[in-house]
């Protein structure tokens, strides 16, 4: 290596020099200059950063097995269950209470989920919540001497903030990557229903998946997700869900076991150039309210087609995806103050959001035992049911096997008895071996174990 070579690198680790030492002291010379490393900070955050390794099953079925005429005219084979295994990464964010945030499609499906830390100990987790529409998942292990990550504020972030990835990319654990952050708010791209990424070129690999990206402090701004690239191969262009919808997500799922969230009544899209013009204001960012549902309440609060959000309690909102996300992340009952524009004049309308009304869900939004159900506690005249009715069953599903049938009423789950989906949801919580299924069909009653 030439001395002119020399030189340039010793004057940017020079630069780099008080960026990198921020949470601890130099540890090497260079001759009799400090080196500057990430090592210190690595220390102490690599031990929230753990290996999610899940097992599950799946039922293979030919699509033939679904009409039983041509089941018995090819002599379609039986239903068979396969088992399946994934790995992925999550952070401890309560040492005392052991919850460990990762993503929800890390743990899809398991049936199992075992934590491996950095000192080694492998422990079986709980599943405490998902939320398929941010993914992610909170799980939780029973340990001591466990070590969590401190969330930043990631509102506060800026393209070029230097940031370090930590996951277990290809089973590798504790791997780190670095760079920079590449972009911020990026939506639209329909990899999940509420979109808000901090884009980075630190390099995120399969298995990075609710891993950490953390500052130079060592605190988290984001949970690793997903990549863009050919063939699932790393490029440089990684997402993370910012640590801020980390944070309001997680405290739901912990609460709830699920994200409650409120409901306006609005169809919204982004304000345009051309629409900013045509209501003759002057705006390069904001949503235009397109629709207002019937009842609802954004109706009884008076907002009108026609206006244009630009803030939400206090927020400013780039676009309809924006403000969709503020309003997803509230709690059901909040009270949510607008900042609008109606005829060009600025305005305030204060409207409390209610929770929408469910009654079908999926049923691995419960438990991972009830994949491939679809679940209601309505019956085909909307009315209320003592209980909660299977309405379809997936033919590749372990329900299939134990003998679910469309139409059958679940009465009782590991003995509790349901009365609708809440109620379900509530007793499936913590059932790591199974559940035990009280079913009504027809006339007669009988027991169902999902394993």
């Amino acid at each position: 290596m030439n001395r002119s070579l020399l030189s340039r690198l010793f004057v940017l680790l020079m630069l780099l020099a008080p960026v990198a030492s921020v949470d601890a002291a130099f540890p090497s010379l260079w001759g009799d200059k400090p080196m500057p490393s990430l090592a210190p900070m690595l220390k102490k955050t690599m031990p929230a950063v753990v290996n999610i390794a899940t097992e599950g099953r799946v039922v293979e079925q030919s699509p033939l097995a679904a009409d039983p005429l041509l089941r018995r005219f090819f002599g379609v084979p039986p239903a068979q269950e396969k088992k399946t295994q994934g790995l992925g990464s999550g952070v401890i964010i309560d040492a005392d209470q052991g919850y460990i945030v990762t993503n929800h499609h890390v743990i899809e499906n398991a049936e199992r989920i075992t934590v491996t830390l950095n000192d080694g100990r492998r422990l079986e987790a709980e599943l405490v919540g998902v939320d398929p529409e941010t993914d992610i998942a909170v799980i939780r292990v029973e340990a001591d001497d466990l070590h969590a990550l401190e969330l930043a504020d990631s509102d506060k972030l800026q393209v070029g903030d230097f940031v370090v990835a930590i996951g277990s990319p290809f089973g590798l654990r504790q791997t780190v990557t670095s760079g920079i952050v590449s972009g911020l708010g990026r939506t639209g791209l329909g990899i999940e229903s509420y979109e808000d990424f901090i884009q980075t070129d630190a390099s995120i690999n399969p298995g990075n998946s609710g891993g950490a990206l953390v500052d130079l402090k060592g605190r988290l701004v984001g949970i690793n997700t997903a990549i863009l690239g050919p063939n699932g191969g790393n490029i440089g262009i990684g997402f993370a869900i910012p640590a801020n919808m980390v944070r309001d997500v997680v405290a739901q799922l912990i609460e709830h076991g699920k994200v409650r969230r409120g409901r306006l009544g609005v169809v919204a899209q982004d304000l345009t150039p051309e629409l900013a013009g045509a209501f003759g204001i002057q705006r390069d960012a904001g949503a235009v309210i397109a629709q207002v549902e019937q009842p609802s309440p954004a109706a009884r609060a008076g907002i009108r087609p026609g206006d244009v959000i630009t803030r939400v309690n206090g927020r400013k909102v780039r676009g309809a995806s924006d403000m969709r996300n503020v309003i997803g992340l509230l709690r059901a009952g909040s009270e949510v103050e607008l900042e609008l524009l109606r005829n060009g004049k600025p305005l305030k309308i204060s409207v409390r959001i209610e929770a929408p009304e469910v009654h079908l869900l999926e049923g691995g939004e419960i438990s991972p035992y009830l994949r491939g159900l679809k679940l209601s506690d309505r019956d085909a005249e909307g009315k209320p049911v003592q209980g909660v009715i299977v309405l379809s069953v997936d033919p590749r599903s372990p329900a299939v096997i134990a003998g679910l049938r469309p139409g059958d009423l679940i009465l009782s789950l590991n003995r509790k008895p349901v009365r609708g989906l809440d109620e379900l949801r509530q007793a499936a919580r913590g059932s790591g071996r199974g559940l035990l299924l009280n079913v009504q069909r027809g006339p007669s009653a009988f027991f169902v174990l999902l394993r």
